[in-house]
């Protein structure tokens, strides 16, 4: 349709082109998020590696006196920007189920019951590996998938892979979020002020009260997510990210006018534009004018506000907080002994829980219920397509480094699980990718 609209080419518009094809690229952010890793840990293990430490545990305090919140950067970092992050999150899981692969028990069945063989048997082999140890405490975090990497570098395979792997991948990740902000919610939060967590209580319902009414402005959400929601959930002891799937679940899904009418809309307003006086100066005539803003409001009233605010907010969420959260948490100092490290229990149980828990556990749960009735492989995928998306999922990255940031507080042992998480990602990445390339190729030849 774009391409039938004759635009009045400016030196500009090249360039948003090339702007645009960046960030649409699908194994941008998958790059961009390597790249921030890799700027990290050069940092923290180079000449300057205090300017690295000092720079995010620089405080910072906002508020006024009598109240005043004074946390490291790094802080503001994993919990105020994040919040965004999960407040996405919450809107595609919101999607998925009003109308994506989460919508119908049918449609659910194979993502669900793969998320849940997902986490259960990474969790399990994690146990088993570092069980009697202090490490025990890290138990969810090889049970996360990161979608945005996941997805990226589902983007290097062939186009049938995609086509057929997409949707469900993108439905096993929501379904796995689900788990893990359960995970973090019931496990990873103490020492509870039930005040705070009355008032966040009243703050949730404002908000869906504002959905019943029909609110539909950003900033009704956006004011009293932050500075109510947000803020209390902060104070109660409940980890403060949550406030972005509360949000996400406030957020209006109805549109204000039916397509049809909306349809009917557009042809009438086609028409009097049409029929519109005209300037010989190319300006437009008030009349225009008119019409064309009739358009603009009545494309809004067309739109969901959940879908308008995913797309608005998902170049800010992976192109701002994603890489800076990368750059935040993925510097890991290797002063000591890395294979050390790597061959802690810590370090073990992460790195066997995502490459093969995720693989097993995903695969096994498919396979099984298949059989027995429960689920089916969606159209266009076969069983080895099936164990590469598996092994994919077991990129944890963002969710996992996020969950080791809540379990451990000791800068060694916190060292030695971002070890795991990025060791155990970019080994199921590459065997992911390699796997899906052959699959493919078996795909397309038919054996």
């Amino acid at each position: 349709m774009q391409d039938k609209i004759k635009l009045k080419e400016q030196p500009i518009d090249r360039f948003y082109r090339y702007v645009r094809f960046f960030f649409d690229s699908g194994t941008t952010l998958g790059t961009l998020l390597m790249i921030m890793v890799i700027i990290a840990m050069f940092w923290a293990n180079s000449p300057w590696a205090s300017t690295y430490h000092q720079l995010f545990e620089t405080k910072i305090a906002i508020g006024y006196e009598g109240f005043r919140i004074e946390e490291t950067l790094k802080h503001w970092i994993n919990d105020f920007l994040m919040a965004y992050f999960f407040f996405l999150v919450g809107l595609e899981i919101k999607r998925e189920i009003i109308d994506g692969h989460l919508s119908t028990i049918r449609r659910a069945s194979g993502p669900l019951i793969g998320a849940l063989g997902g986490m259960i048997l990474p969790a399990l082999i994690f146990l088993v590996i570092t069980w009697g140890t202090p490490a025990m405490a890290g138990w969810g975090i090889p049970m996360a998938t990161d979608i945005a990497f996941a997805v990226g570098f589902l983007s290097l395979a062939s186009g049938i892979v995609k086509r057929s792997g997409k949707p469900f991948l993108t439905a096993l990740a929501a379904a796995d979020d689900i788990g893990a902000i359960l995970v973090i919610a019931f496990f990873l939060t103490t020492g509870i002020d039930i005040g705070n967590l009355l008032a966040a209580l009243v703050y949730f319902l404002i908000m869906l009260g504002g959905n019943f009414m029909g609110i539909r402005n950003t900033w009704f959400y956006l004011i009293v997510g932050i500075f109510g929601l947000w803020v209390a959930l902060l104070l109660s002891g409940v980890h403060a990210t949550l406030a972005g799937i509360l949000a996400a679940l406030c957020i209006p899904a109805r549109t204000k006018i039916t397509e049809e009418s909306y349809k009917e809309v557009l042809v009438s307003r086609s028409e009097q534009f049409a029929s519109a006086s005209v300037t010989p100066t190319g300006l437009l005539t008030a009349e225009q004018v008119k019409i064309i803003q009739g358009v603009i409001r009545d494309s809004k009233r067309a739109l969901t506000p959940l879908q308008r605010i995913e797309k608005d907010i998902k170049p800010f969420v992976n192109f701002l907080v994603l890489p800076v959260f990368a750059l935040a948490n993925s510097g890991i100092s290797l002063e000591g002994n890395l294979l050390n490290m790597m061959t802690h229990p810590l370090s073990l149980g992460i790195m066997a829980g995502l490459v093969f828990g995720k693989l097993f556990g995903i695969l096994t749960a498919n396979y099984f219920a298949s059989k027995l009735g429960f689920s089916q492989l969606p159209e266009g995928m076969n069983w080895k397509i099936m164990a590469g998306l598996s092994s994919l999922a077991g990129i944890g990255f963002t969710m996992s480094l996020f969950i080791a940031g809540i379990v451990f507080k000791e800068p060694d042992m916190l060292a030695i699980a971002k070890i795991g998480v990025l060791a155990g990602s970019a080994i199921s990445a590459i065997l992911a990718i390699s796997w899906l390339r052959y699959a493919s190729i078996k795909t397309v030849s038919g054996t």
